[in-house]
């Protein structure tokens, strides 16, 4: 059965759902990752933009995905693109790979590309025609999930599903090394202390040693 995962940016794939990706890889399913966005050359360096590519596929080696595919939309201006736009590329890819489990950006993320991925994504996967995807769960990425504002003004991360990664966290980790370019030093959130902190707190929360949480968006049975 085939996964996809949508990540607005390269590296937003490793530290929501980089550890289970490992496991469901090792587990035998197909995983496409699909990298939304491209950062654009006089925002960002063409050697920058060509530098983080070569990371993602890197990264993804490691972790065992299927496929990596590059979208090609414009980071930060992903407000820019006509709705209906990024709703085609969506449906298109969904229904060429007729995924069983797909994985989102959370819709509160405080990125604008995140929630609107989550919302293209939601367009492409409506439970009509035939739709075939059954699992639909929506990460948490550091640095964007809890840097929205708080409780009660917007909405929440709170996860209802975890997935025991214990055996594939130094996977993530090295995955996430990948992304040089990416990466911070401790006490930034994206740093390879603060990632692992977190998947080990998510475990415990849970009775294991690590873990990915996720929150259901949808789930048939």
């Amino acid at each position: 059965m085939s996964v996809v995962v949508f990540a607005p940016h390269p590296d937003d794939e490793v530290l929501g759902v980089g550890a289970t990706i490992a496991r469901l890889a090792n587990e035998g399913r197909r995983v496409t990752v699909a990298i939304v966005t491209r950062g654009r050359a006089e925002d960002f360096g063409a050697d920058q933009v060509e530098r983080v590519n070569d990371e993602a596929r890197a990264a993804h080696e490691i972790l065992g995905v299927s496929e990596t595919l590059f979208l090609d939309f414009p980071a930060a201006r992903l407000d820019q693109v006509p709705h209906a736009e990024l709703n085609a590329s969506f449906t298109k890819l969904v229904t060429h790979r007729l995924p069983k489990t797909v994985f989102l950006p959370f819709r509160g993320d405080l990125h604008l590309d995140h929630r609107l991925v989550f919302d293209s994504a939601m367009v492409a996967m409506r439970p009509a025609g035939g739709m075939k995807v059954k699992e639909i769960f929506a990460y948490e990425t550091l640095s964007e999930t809890n840097w929205n504002a708080s409780r009660g003004i917007s909405a929440p991360f709170v996860p209802d599903c975890f997935v025991d990664v214990e055996n594939y966290l130094s996977v993530k980790l090295e995955a996430m090394k990948r992304y040089a370019s990416q990466l911070l030093q401790f006490p930034e959130e994206r740093s390879i202390e603060a990632i692992d902190a977190l998947a080990r707190h998510r475990g415990a929360t849970v009775g294991v040693v690590a873990a990915e949480a996720f929150m259901t968006v949808r789930r048939v049975l």
